[in-house]
């Protein structure tokens, strides 16, 4: 597909995972995902896993939390306005209080790193709160190196999609934003498994659509509760989407294939 309106809308690094991140003018991209990307993690001293907010009645806290990487360092802003740098000896003190639970912030993923993700349609169903079954899920494991991206290095999503379902970007947490004509369906995201998107000298290849998770739905900072971020996609693009089965689908994972810097406002080109 090539249409010259078609281009980056916006670009999206999320410092430590399940915060809320920075929008940025550019992106250096590579086989390890987006630079300063998911490079910070919070690990459960109980239990091992990393701390995620697909697990919302444990950790949807880190949503009221930003984390920003200026000059290569991360810093974290609590709800009640204190920053401390990650690096901070306090800062695993403060959001252990913050969260209710004894946590460690780690910038290496552990071997076998897990993540629990109950299911999320039960959730919006029984409540945030409920005690749902799910999966432990190993993530990075499409990912080579230590960041604690899911499933894929990057994400991205497109205006389409977004505007179709009615909600805010930030809410699908991802990299990239696509912007698309007014007269592209939505869930066109679909369609680029498997093909290549030229973004200036980068180049990505579509691996499988994004399977949502309970985390769009939930408060993100001073946005309320959005239900129809799930249940939206869940009546209308139900799709396999790799290691959770068939899962409502909204945007699609990618790889690099050329490494470079991605920059809002680039053109982007679908080659099949």
């Amino acid at each position: 597909m090539e249409d010259d309106r078609v281009r980056v809308h916006s670009l999206r690094r999320y410092p430590v995972k399940s915060m809320l991140g920075e929008a940025v003018d550019s992106l250096f991209v590579d086989e390890h995902g987006a630079e300063g990307d998911r490079r910070l993690a919070l690990v459960d001293t109980a239990t091992e896993h990393v701390a995620s907010a697909k697990q919302a009645r444990l950790w949807r806290g880190l949503l009221t939390c930003t984390a920003n990487a200026n000059a290569g360092r991360v810093n974290i802003n609590l709800p009640d306005g204190t920053e401390v740098a990650a690096d901070d000896p306090r800062a695993n003190d403060l959001l252990s209080q913050l969260l209710g639970r004894a946590v460690r912030l780690v910038s290496k993923r552990p071997a076998g790193a897990t993540v629990e993700r109950p299911d999320p349609e039960q959730l919006l169903e029984l409540g945030l709160d409920a005690d749902v079954g799910g999966r432990i899920l190993e993530i990075g494991l499409g990912t080579p190196g230590d960041s604690f991206t899911d499933d894929a290095p990057l994400h991205a999503i497109t205006t389409a999609t977004l505007d179709h379902i009615g909600v805010e970007a930030l809410r699908y947490r991802p990299n990239l934003v696509i912007q698309t004509p007014a007269d592209q369906p939505p869930y066109i995201e679909n369609d680029w498994v498997g093909a290549e998107l030229v973004v200036g000298t980068v180049r990505l290849r579509g691996l499988e659509p994004t399977p949502r998770c309970v985390v769009p739905t939930l408060e993100h900072g001073q946005l309320p509760r959005a239900p129809q971020a799930l249940r939206t996609p869940a009546a209308e693009n139900r799709l396999e989407a790799g290691s959770c089965g068939v899962a409502a689908c909204a945007g699609i994972y990618f790889k690099t294939t050329t490494a470079g810097t991605i920059h809002v406002g680039d053109p982007v080109t679908v080659r099949a």
